[in-house]
Formats: structure tokens, C-alpha cells, sequence
């Protein structure tokens, strides 16, 4: 028998982690929580609620699947435009929501709804994580960026702590985006390289503490700072208070400082930073989310 109800939960996620521009990722104990009612004769949602059901109807499985009245509610910790990765735990909580409603008619498999997400993300950075749960790298699988992208994911031990400043302020996706140079130096691009390649292999091994002095990015921060006030005195402020690093998670607006200890006075640090500039913010934190999205709940 059918259901008519279901209930998804999705992680937070934090991307690019510093330098791993577009391709590092992790997923974290903070969630949306998804509610799709099947309603006879309802009308499409409009937003990205709509823009997900009908990609979800026209492309996620081999034949299109035929379209039927829905209500949804998105609740959950997650704010919005913050750099948390809220866009994927809407967009993940109705893929995976609708595929449990149609599963016994069309099922989907995991592989078509990822695939399907990260086409609507438009990058797998908040994605994969997201969906896995663990730490991310994620590349595209070949030159042809037909072929779309593989990853590898793995846990992340709980000793390891996320302090996350989250001002009140709100930066969209396209406004940090449009701030980014079309071309860097050489040597940046290499330094780049060189630490995304040490953060991954930081998180593969559980090496945890060679994540030390990991997170300096050439790439996007330097441009992105000027939308946020205090943004190098408070990164500063967490290495003074013993953090491993910090940096900018996603686009913005929330600052990450990585950690094994300490994390009340990198807390407190933030905090008072961000108010010598005049900046309103909280300071939650974090432990990895190693499960990723789940179905919580079916009627």
C-alpha cells in the first residue's frame, strides 16, 4: 500500500571548507526537516519547492512520472542565505520525499536522485555531503561535464568541532559569486591545490590535526570579505584561541573555525570580534553529521 505522508530530514552542510573551491564538503548536526502531504487536486508550489517537484516529475527516473497534487512544509535550524547549504535541504527534502511517495509505482534510486540534485545545485560541493552525510570531495568524472561528477566520502569522528558565527546577514549565492575574478596567479592556483589535497587527505586518514594552517584560500575569500564586516579579524581571532583554522563556509555569510579543542573561547572570540565591528551574530557549535539525509517519518 501507498503512503501518503513522509517526513525527510536533511543535514546542514558547509562547503569549500577554504581552498577546496566547488569540491569539498561536510555535512553537520543541524537540520531541515521536510513534510510532503499527497493532496488530491493541489496545485504546484511556486518557488523552489515547485522548480524541484516538476525537475523531480519530468527527469528523475528513466520515463517521466506522472505529476499529482502535493502540500509541503519545510521546518528546521537551518537559516537561510547563510552558506549552510538551506537551498540543498529543500531541494533534497522534496526529491527524496516524492520518491518514497511514488517508490512502489516508479521507483528511484539514490544514484538518479544525486545526480538529479546536483544538476539543480548546479555544483555537488553542499550536495553530496548532504545526501551521505561525512566529509565530501567531489570532481567531475571526466572532461566531458556531460559525464557529471564522482566523489568519495568518508565519516568524520565526533572529536573534531565546527564553531560557527552566524551574523545576522543574509548573502545570496549569485551576489558572492559575481565577486570572484575570472583569473588568479599561477601560484595561488597551485597553493590551492597543494591544500585542498591535504585537506582530503586530513579527513580520509582521521589526521585531523594536520588540518593546521589547511584553510587559507586564494580563490574566493579574499574577494568575498568585503561583504562582511571583521571578516580577517575574526578568523584571526579564532587561530589566536588555538583553532586549526577557520573560513568561510559556502558563500557567506557564516564563519567556521575548525577544532579539537577550546571551543568556548573560539566561541567567545568570534562573538566579540564580530561586535567590535559592529557586526550582529550568534555562535552555535557543531559536530559532523555522518548519516545524512533520512526518511523519518511515512503514512
Amino acid at each position: 500500500m501507498s503512503c501518503s505522508r513522509v517526513q525527510v530530514r536533511v543535514p546542514a552542510s558547509t562547503s569549500n571548507l577554504g581552498p577546496g573551491f566547488d569540491c569539498l564538503g561536510l555535512a553537520l548536526r543541524l537540520y531541515n526537516t521536510t513534510t510532503i502531504i499527497r493532496v488530491d487536486g493541489a496545485s504546484m508550489p511556486d518557488g523552489m519547492i515547485g522548480e524541484t517537484a516538476r525537475a523531480f516529475f519530468q527527469r528523475a527516473a528513466s520515463t517521466q512520472i506522472k505529476p499529482f497534487g502535493f502540500e509541503a512544509r519545510i521546518e528546521g535550524e537551518i537559516p537561510t542565505s547563510r552558506g549552510l547549504g538551506s537551498s540543498v535541504t529543500v531541494r533534497l527534502g522534496m526529491l527524496m520525499g516524492l520518491a518514497e511517495l511514488v517508490k512502489e509505482s516508479t521507483p528511484v534510486t539514490r544514484e538518479q536522485l544525486l545526480n538529479l540534485l546536483i544538476d539543480l545545485e548546479g555544483h555537488p560541493d553542499n550536495a553530496v555531503p548532504s545526501f551521505l552525510g561525512g566529509f565530501a570531495v567531489s570532481a567531475h568524472a571526466t572532461d566531458n561535464p556531460a559525464d557529471g561528477f564522482s566523489y568519495t566520502r568518508v565519516a568524520v569522528k565526533q572529536e573534531l568541532s565546527f564553531v560557527t558565527l552566524i551574523p545576522d546577514l543574509k548573502l545570496s549565492t549569485e551576489t558572492a559569486r559575481g565577486l570572484l575574478p575570472k583569473e588568479v596567479p599561477f601560484r595561488h592556483a597551485v597553493e590551492n591545490a597543494q591544500r585542498t589535497a591535504r585537506i582530503a587527505a586530513a579527513f580520509c586518514t582521521n589526521d585531523y590535526a594536520s588540518l593546521r594552517g589547511m584553510f587559507v584560500d586564494h580563490l574566493h575569500q579574499p574577494f568575498r570579505q568585503v561583504l562582511i564586516p571583521g571578516f580577517a579579524a575574526i578568523l584571526a581571532a579564532t587561530r589566536d584561541m588555538g583553532a586549526l583554522g577557520s573560513f568561510l563556509s559556502g558563500a557567506g555569510s557564516s564563519l567556521m573555525a575548525v577544532t579539537l579543542s577550546n571551543e568556548e573561547a573560539i566561541s567567545a572570540a568570534m562573538l566579540d570580534t564580530a561586535r567590535q565591528h559592529k557586526l550582529p551574530a550568534r555562535v552555535i557549535v557543531l559536530k559532523a553529521d555522518n548519516d545524512g539525509a533520512q526518511v523519518v517519518g511515512i503514512e
